[in-house]
């Protein structure tokens, strides 16, 4: 169909691969209901399902003493819709419509009829990785009709209408309106497979990892996260970490969202190329001196190398991927950085004094804003320091340590935090919106509890 067409390039399976899904979706059944409702309701899909209705009265079968059928009005009412486990949706649709003609007695005749629209289909995975509803059983049944003829002429054409044309006709009109009502779910569906920017960092793909899962309340989608850097390249998920395994019961009346903690730290690793920070003295509000009298005061061997007063700047680069670690308890990102302290005097140019290992721990908090997930960085300390390179000679680092805590603190991870701003882009839901989300930590995972909308 043409929306699968278009979004070719966006529902390319993902390949199968040894870990467990970085995401899992639970698409609550009032979600997708929503999202049905919605379609049947706007203006324009109502108006194009009477158009092609019309068109088709071309191959109806002809109702005796009544010529020129066409359709006028079609309303459909509120929709009932409900999951069959390890098969699909079913949905009934009540629907009111007029149709109108010419009787043989050569008036206008009008015939307000209700109906019920049955429906189910199966949830699959499409041939290009999508999750769609496939068309399956549709059946009418007519509920009620009224016709402005004369009484004394409908008991005969009344029983025909009732007893076979009306009924045939009913199906030929409503089934086909049902699958243009499924085409425009499916490209709902598709929305979740599109390629999104992480800001200037790189794109972010979602895609089915295994086929879709019909529960009683819910449609579970297992969803691989496929990352590129700004240079087109894949980036690799963390190995370190392990997959989701123990998945938290679904609340009620809300659609879930579970990332893992590995996903989490691949999108943190194509961004850190933006956490890079010259930290010069002055910079920020706040901050220690950075000064050769500060760094002579907590390593005496600088004193006697360097005047005093002189700037120093320190190069925070981070040299391998972050890392998010979850527990019910609490959020971790851990950054593996090295900072290389740089000096000058006054007749020469700046020269590097020293680096340092960093594995800094800091605390995470999350939020839902705009779609996209949110990240809040605060340092909780710093596990690990030692030189690597010192053009001093051998030094004590542990005096140093407490003043470059406060550094990274003031400076390095508020400079993270900005670069973060742009927040990891989350799956579209069918057109719910993520509002007034409930988010919790589970052990190697964070779980959304987005509530059911009205449509």
């Amino acid at each position: 169909m043409l929306w699968c067409v278009l979004l070719l390039g966006g529902c390319l399976s993902a390949s199968q691969s040894a870990g467990g899904p970085e995401a899992i979706l639970r698409m609550d059944v009032g979600t997708i209901s929503r999202a049905v409702s919605t379609v049947l309701n706007e203006s324009d899909v109502l108006q194009k399902l009477v158009e092609g209705a019309a068109k088709k009265k071309a191959t109806m079968k002809p109702i005796k003493g009544i010529s020129g059928l066409k359709v006028m009005e079609l309303r459909a009412a509120e929709v009932a819709l409900w999951l069959s486990p390890g098969v699909g949706v079913s949905m009934a649709v009540p629907v009111r419509m007029t149709l109108t003609g010419k009787s043989f007695v050569g008036g206008k005749m009008d015939i307000p009829m209700a109906a019920n629209l049955s429906a189910s289909s199966r949830v699959v995975q499409d041939m290009h990785g999508c999750p769609r509803l496939s068309t399956g059983r549709c059946h009418v049944v007519l509920l009620h009709s009224w016709a402005n003829l004369p009484h004394r002429m409908l008991p005969l054409i009344m029983s025909k209408f009732l007893d076979s044309t009306l009924q045939k006709a009913l199906r030929g009109l409503l089934c086909p309106a049902m699958d243009v009502v499924l085409d425009l779910v499916n490209a709902k569906f598709a929305t979740m497979m599109y390629t999104i920017p992480i800001g200037n960092a790189g794109m972010l793909r979602y895609a089915l990892l295994n086929a879709p899962v019909v529960r009683e309340a819910f449609i579970q989608l297992e969803l691989k996260a496929i990352l590129h850097s700004r240079d087109g390249e894949e980036v690799a998920q963390p190995s370190v970490l392990p997959p989701l395994t123990s998945l938290p019961p679904k609340r009620e009346a809300a659609t879930q969202l579970i990332l893992a903690a590995s996903f989490l730290s691949a999108e943190l690793s194509i961004m850190q190329a933006f956490f890079s920070l010259n930290i010069t003295n002055g910079m920020v509000l706040g901050l220690l001196p950075l000064v050769t009298t500060m760094l002579g005061a907590l390593i005496p061997e600088i004193s006697s190398m360097l005047p005093p007063s002189q700037p120093v700047v320190i190069e925070m680069r981070e040299t391998q991927p972050p890392l998010v670690t979850i527990t019910p308890e609490k959020s971790t990102v851990h950054l593996f950085s090295t900072a290389e302290f740089w000096a000058s005097s006054p007749s020469s140019a700046p020269g590097s004094l020293f680096v340092l290992d960093v594995h800094s721990e800091l605390g995470v908090r999350f939020a839902v804003a705009e779609e996209r997930l949110q990240f809040s960085l605060t340092l909780h300390s710093l596990s690990h320091v030692a030189v690597v390179n010192s053009s001093i000679g051998a030094f004590n680092v542990l005096p140093l340590r407490g003043v470059l805590a406060d550094i990274i603190h003031v400076a390095y991870v508020p400079s993270i935090n900005r670069a973060l701003r742009g927040g990891v882009p989350l799956p579209p839901l069918l057109g719910t919106p993520y509002q007034r989300v409930e988010l919790r930590q589970i052990q190697d995972g964070l779980v959304l509890d987005v509530p059911v909308v009205e449509p």
